[in-house]
């Protein structure tokens, strides 16, 4: 589901009391009418329709844009619940497996959790109905329920054993920051949703990063559909030369909207990853930094969704969500049906070339080592021809294998005449990409380290 972006939210109005058939017509009539004159104060898009002659609801949103909708109540609440990540259930990550429904993670402090649910479990049950190849969206409708509630799940673990738990579903929030410290002091925060609090999350995780040593940074919006605006201001702020949060047009005026100040920042150098699911507000902040040259955008084109909603509560405690603008970067870049164009865009998993330019930025006098095709790599292990001139300096210098996106991979080395073999105490994956530094040897006459990115060919 798209998270989109809003601006501000109009209260109009009062709650009513149950309605009769005869006073619900009269109820949507009313509705109707106050939608109308929101649209045509507020509303930035075409009307693909006569307006006036609209007698319901649907039939004037059918007329707005894909981003524009009406919402009960409830569903007002749902989709405030998605954007900041939380819902009511028993508090699992799940994926599809062959023998039912895998658990991948159980969150702290949900049902699950407190009834000893381990991620490694496998759900084969629920309230006694089994659920081996069912996918993952029908079996979240079955744990998912009213806050309070019960369901019966049974389990086999991995011993083989099964037992059946009875749960009490609550509700819980999906960790919308996760932070680590990958190889060379790099600081990777990967940010799922433009929550409420999403920005000072992502302050929290950089000033933590920080005191664990970290020297740069990885700021990854991949599928980040969205959230609040005021989050990506309140982000915007994080970097040093950003000032500008982005520039918006709505229907009867201009802004130049600032970023947010705050006293702790990323570095010049930080790396944003984007895809084609980086929507909305996380165009937004995208935009604004690679105008400023705030940071280095890496990945796909983005989205494309740059105009920006408002919510309306309309007198019955329903909503309208509504696009009242259109939002850009400072140099004024089109971004709504367009996207953002990343600065250096990858045809692999973007994690693998920021983390490699990160890396080889910390030593700016090491060459790449022009190994073309003599370079092999194996699951088992890593071959490469090297030039004769440099056997003295590998001989005994320093080999490191790092798995890009992660950590340095455990291995051996040693020379055999002209080949290097690597090899690694586990497989080496076929979905990941490698660096492998040489360092120079201090006690040989060559002072030259080196450097090669590594990958499997198809």
């Amino acid at each position: 589901m798209k998270k989109l972006i809003w601006s501000f939210v109009f209260i109009l109005g009062f709650f009513l009391l149950p309605l009769t058939s005869t006073q619900a017509a009269s109820q949507e009539q009313s509705l109707v009418r106050e939608i109308k004159e929101i649209i045509q104060n507020t509303y930035v898009g075409t009307i693909n329709g006569n307006l006036e002659k609209a007698t319901s609801i649907a039939e004037i949103i059918d007329m707005l844009d894909p981003y524009s909708t009406y919402f009960t109540k409830q569903e007002f609440e749902d989709y405030m619940n998605s954007i900041n990540l939380s819902t009511i259930g028993i508090g699992v990550v799940i994926e599809e497996h062959e023998d039912g429904i895998h658990i991948l993670q159980v969150i702290e402090g949900s049902g699950a959790f407190d009834a000893g649910l381990q991620a490694g479990d496998i759900i084969i049950a629920i309230n006694g109905e089994s659920i081996i190849g069912r996918s993952t969206q029908e079996t979240s409708s079955l744990l998912t329920g009213h806050e309070g509630s019960q369901v019966k799940v049974t389990l086999k673990h991995r011993n083989e054993t099964t037992t059946t738990k009875t749960i009490t579903r609550k509700k819980f929030t999906l960790p919308n920051v996760q932070s680590e410290l990958l190889f060379g002091q790099v600081g990777y925060i990967s940010l799922a949703s433009f929550s409420e609090d999403g920005a000072q999350l992502v302050k929290k995780a950089l000033i933590d990063l920080k005191k664990s040593g970290a020297k740069s940074f990885i700021l990854d919006l991949q599928n980040n559909g969205g959230g609040y605006v005021t989050t990506a201001e309140e982000l915007t702020g994080l970097f040093p030369s950003a000032k500008v949060a982005y520039l918006l047009e709505e229907a009867h005026s201009s802004y130049t909207i600032p970023a947010v100040k705050q006293n702790t920042k990323f570095p010049v150098n930080t790396r944003i990853l984007v895809n084609r699911y980086s929507a909305s507000a996380s165009e937004m902040l995208s935009a604004s930094l690679k105008d400023q040259k705030a940071a280095i955008l890496y990945g796909e084109t983005t989205y494309g969704k740059g105009a920006m909603q408002g919510f309306y509560m309309l007198h019955d405690g329903s909503y309208l969500k509504l696009t009242v603008g259109k939002f850009t970067g400072p140099l004024q870049q089109t971004i709504h049906e367009v996207g953002v164009k990343p600065n250096i865009q990858t045809t692999s998993a973007p994690i693998f070339q920021a983390h490699f330019d990160a890396i080889k930025e910390q030593y700016p006098k090491y060459k790449k080592l022009l190994i073309g095709k003599t370079a092999a790599i194996q699951t088992e292990k890593l071959t490469v021809k090297l030039p004769p001139t440099l056997i003295s300096q590998i001989d005994k210098g320093h080999i490191q294998l790092i798995a890009l996106g992660a950590d340095e991979v455990v291995a051996t080395t040693k020379v055999e005449g002209q080949t290097l073999i690597v090899t690694p105490t586990s497989p080496l994956s076929l979905n990941q990409e490698y660096m492998l530094l040489i360092h120079p040897n201090k006690q040989s006459k060559v002072q030259k380290g080196y450097y090669q990115h590594i990958k499997f060919e198809n």
